[in-house]
């Protein structure tokens, strides 16, 4: 890891300008600002992409896994025209080994007739694309999941029903125990890498996903 590394620098800009005008499903913590015309105040993806980043940083991977978490949603969520990104022109951008970590963590989300998968298929093709990938994806997944389950149990915990829709958000797509199974799935398909690095990020998700599945009911 370098002091500036030019890549994450570039991998910033491209996440922002990719997530800009797009935002997380729902928010537990106050907001900073509020709308002039009264409506709800959304949580900026880029916030969700930038504490991914942090956390794969403050494990002690490098520059490439780091750029990786920045663009872990860039193959998989439209931008705010509905515009996709392919790996080919990520790739162009930023190089093949960082797109080699992102495909790694991302999941399909439509069969090649243009249908919406259903969910537990793309989680399925997500852990098998983890499982088949660098073991930097195993670091950003893992960063991706803890965000994930942390903000879930917060928003559980301040009383927001994150299973139904209502103002400023959009229900989750699958219920608390699809959700449990899968947050376990992303932790037992990172153990086929044994890199020192993460082992702290296994326990830091587990605690979190404990505490979802307390705050959801979920059945340990």
């Amino acid at each position: 890891m370098t002091l500036f590394s030019p890549l994450v620098e570039r991998a910033v800009e491209i996440a922002a300008e990719w997530h800009d005008q797009t935002y997380r499903k729902g928010r537990w913590s106050d907001p900073c600002v509020e709308a002039p015309n009264g409506a709800p105040s959304r949580v900026p993806a880029m916030a969700h992409v930038t504490t991914v980043a942090l956390t794969v940083q403050r494990a002690g991977w490098g520059d490439e896994a780091v750029a990786a978490a920045f663009l872990h949603d860039a193959l998989e969520d439209a931008d705010r025209y509905g515009h996709t990104m392919t790996p080919a022109a990520l790739d162009a951008l930023v190089g093949g080994a960082v797109v080699r970590i992102v495909e790694a963590v991302t999941e399909p989300k439509r069969d090649a007739a243009g249908d919406w998968l259903p969910w537990r298929v793309r989680k399925e093709a997500y852990l098998d694309a983890l499982r088949a990938g660098p073991v930097e994806g195993a670091a950003v997944s893992l960063a991706d999941k803890l965000h994930n389950a942390f903000s879930m149990a917060s928003s559980l915990e301040a009383g927001v029903d994150i299973f139904a829709d209502g103002p400023g958000r959009r229900a989750l797509s699958a219920g608390p125990e699809a959700q449990a199974w899968f947050f376990h799935a992303a932790l037992d398909a990172t153990r086929r890498f044994d890199d020192p690095r993460l082992g702290p990020m296994r326990e830091r998700l587990g605690q979190e996903v404990a505490r979802f599945e307390a705050a959801a009911g979920v059945a340990a």
